[in-house]
């Protein structure tokens, strides 16, 4: 999976002037094929500028990053999503992008702002995506359920459909993996008027809403809706979409990220159909929100932040990489770059485009970004949700021992 590329150390500016450049990303062998296509067109316009690109899977990509940041070889052009463009920001370890050429005038401020911290731009959507809910409908005809309303459908009816599926499954096939991921806690306390962070920067799910979160699991565990504990564990290490459980033909449903129906379409072999989340019809306020899906940062140490920026203006504003990547970095930020690729979407591109359409009208409020630390809570979820799951911890020590952890982190 990972692919070879300079590690820093060395120059990175030949005699002729030519330039090479680094550029890391987390993904699998299809995206880092579009990808290497993409760095093909750009050198081919750019030809003083190399690109040399590296990968590997999405739990590898962050602590192998953290390496390289903190012994200061990072790639001059790194991929980021979340907290991380605040998180390495504050440690100066990005660059200001007010301080290069980079259009941002075609892209929407809900998903620029994703990667604005304190007044300062750091990073550029690649494309907006939201949380959602990946249906294999196949799964369900097996099974003689109907596919459930994703417009009307609540954590009763989720619950209700989950069970029913777990009882006409074949042995191996599950309604759904365990759903424990910090998003998906995320939209849940959002729907009650929470959120997992305030704005100034402190946890703000309840320990109420945890409890009745894992006490929800559980049930799904305990009917066979889910994994058992052990099969649960092994998958967290395996999150590429074709080892999931949804990818390998294995699920009804999967909670996951807009963008990734094409991978998990593949990888499934059979047609999938994305739905929103469920609680939404009767939420406080709606859960779900519009992000966006990945973040291009330029390392603040770079020796050639103009070419960096070069580069980043071609991955989201020329039609020419849009055609190529389409939606698998989502829905393209850039408005003219996405008007200009929707002749050429496959069908599983074009049901990205209209669930986030569809969504954009009936979106909750802006995500509030987790601060310094908060990189750290989906490896303390893992870590908690596993002391539920083989009954070490009940849902109420774990809310608090959650709560507990994550504040330590974020006041780190």
């Amino acid at each position: 999976m990972l692919a070879v590329s300079a590690c820093g150390g060395g120059p990175s500016e030949s005699e002729d002037g030519a330039v090479e450049l680094r550029f890391g990303w987390w993904g699998n062998n299809d995206r880092a094929d579009a990808t290497q296509k993409v760095i093909d067109a750009f050198q081919a316009k750019n030809p003083g500028i190399t690109v040399k690109g590296s990968y590997t899977d999405f739990n590898s990509y962050f602590d192998r990053l953290a390496t390289e940041v903190a012994a200061g070889r990072a790639p001059d052009v790194i991929t980021l999503g979340g907290a991380y463009p605040r998180e390495y920001g504050d440690r100066g370890a990005l660059l200001d992008l007010s301080k290069v050429s980079l259009k941002t005038d075609k892209i929407g401020t809900a998903a620029l702002d994703n990667g604005k911290f304190g007044g300062v731009q750091y990073g550029v959507p690649s494309g907006v995506n939201a949380i959602a809910t990946v249906i294999n409908p196949a799964v369900f005809d097996k099974a003689g359920v109907e596919v459930p309303d994703g417009d009307t459908w609540t954590w009763d009816d989720f619950k209700r459909v989950s069970t029913e599926l777990s009882g006409k499954l074949p042995k191996g096939t599950f309604a759904l993996a365990d759903p424990t991921r910090s998003d998906m806690l995320d939209a849940y306390s959002r729907q009650r008027g929470e959120a997992l962070y305030t704005a100034d920067g402190k946890v703000a799910i309840s320990a109420k809403t945890l409890v009745d979160w894992w006490t929800m699991t559980l049930e799904l565990r305990d009917a066979g809706a889910s994994p058992p504990a052990s099969q649960t564990a092994e998958l967290i290490t395996q999150p590429a979409p074709e080892q999931t459980l949804m990818g390998r033909g294995l699920a009804a449903m999967q909670f996951d990220w807009s963008n990734q129906l094409t991978a998990l379409t593949k990888a499934a072999g059979t047609p999938l159909k994305l739905i929103r989340v469920p609680g939404e019809s009767d939420a406080t306020q709606p859960g779900m929100w519009l992000q966006a899906s990945q973040i291009y940062s330029i390392n603040a140490r770079s020796e050639h932040p103009e070419e960096a920026a070069k580069f980043v203006d071609f991955l989201v504003n020329s039609a020419d990489a849009g055609k190529i990547i389409l939606a698998d970095r989502g829905i393209p930020a850039n408005s003219d770059v996405r008007e200009g690729i929707a002749s050429v979407l496959g069908e599983e591109e074009k049901a990205q485009a209209e669930f986030i359409d569809d969504l954009t009208p009936k979106a909750g409020p802006p995500l509030v970004i987790g601060p310094a630390g908060s990189t750290d809570t989906p490896k303390i979820l893992d870590r908690v949700n596993a002391e539920v799951l083989f009954g070490r911890q009940k849902p109420a020590e774990a809310a608090a021992d959650f709560i507990q952890q994550v504040g330590t982190a974020i006041q780190q």
